[in-house]
């Protein structure tokens, strides 16, 4: 790795076939890495010989970056993230697993993320849009969608799934293998221990269903009419005394009834999903 100094005293690293002169002079960038010219380096910063970083991302100071990560584009970690670490798994014995984030995403100070197991994905899918607060962990298989937020100390054990939109209240916990479905909320120091089916709110410890995220929905732009067939859903669900595999039916037959509209792809991604739960659903 070759380095200069300009007149402004900023360091101009030479990393791999790219010349940059966004890099902090205490940074620590193996020559190894793939990082577009348009990154900020911050003080501090350590990034590893497998790691790719997309272009105008910012990495900021004391940040720690290693493991085989790609960083797609317009990405911000604040100071001291730490991202594609060893998964905490004792089943982990240094197999070559992955961390694969999208573009635009915030992840704030202390954010950790990790790599996968081989006995899952081996690989931990972020997408993007997504707005990760301080102090959230993102163990190992994780796969979280578009537009998320997630709120200061929430954690997620390993093979978690989040939907697009999903909203999680601070210090929210999602035990391991549990699935969040599109537009869900969890209210503040929720405890996740079933599946949470698409846009369904819940709270509590452990966390059950208060309805359906209503007011999220009309915020991205669901019709009435839309928020009013999905609160029925809901209902048909939750409060008709059916057991799930009696609501699975019913929720078919009014996919059926409800088609070419906007209405029938929200109950379609509803059964879809209900079709693929492994932890039964929140109460």
């Amino acid at each position: 790795m070759h380095a200069a100094r300009d007149r402004a005293g900023v360091r101009q690293t030479r990393v791999g076939t790219v010349t940059s002169a966004l890099i902090h002079p205490t940074a620590i960038v193996d020559p190894g890495a793939e990082i577009d010219r348009s990154v900020t380096v911050g003080p501090y910063a350590v990034i590893g010989a497998e790691v790719s970083i997309g272009a105008r991302t910012q990495v900021g100071a004391h940040c720690v970056i290693d493991g085989r990560t790609t960083i797609g584009v317009e990405n911000v970690f604040h100071p001291f993230s730490r991202i594609g670490g060893a998964p905490q798994d004792k089943k982990y014995a240094g197999e070559a697993t992955s961390l694969r984030i999208g573009d635009r995403n915030m992840f704030r100070e202390y954010v950790t993320l990790n790599r996968g197991t081989v006995q899952d994905r081996s690989e931990t899918t972020i997408g993007s849009d997504n707005w990760i607060m301080a102090y959230v962990h993102v163990a190992h298989d994780c796969v979280l969608g578009d537009g998320i937020i997630v709120a200061n100390n929430t954690s997620l054990a390993g093979h978690v799934h989040l939907g697009d939109f999903v909203v999680l209240g601070g210090f929210t916990g999602i035990h391991q293998f549990c699935k969040v479905g599109p537009h869900a909320m969890t209210g503040v120091g929720s405890v996740v221990l079933h599946d949470v089916p698409p846009f369904v709110m819940v709270s509590g410890n452990t966390a059950s269903a208060h309805g359906i995220n209503a007011e999220g929905l009309r915020r991205r732009g669901f019709s009435r009419d839309r928020v009013n067939e999905i609160r029925r859903a809901y209902r048909l669900l939750y409060k008709s005394g059916l057991t799930l595999e009696q609501a699975r039916v019913q929720l078919r037959e009014r996919v059926s009834a409800t088609q070419a509209s906007d209405s029938e792809a929200d109950l379609r991604e509803l059964a879809d999903f209900l079709d693929q739960v492994t932890r039964g659903i929140v109460r």
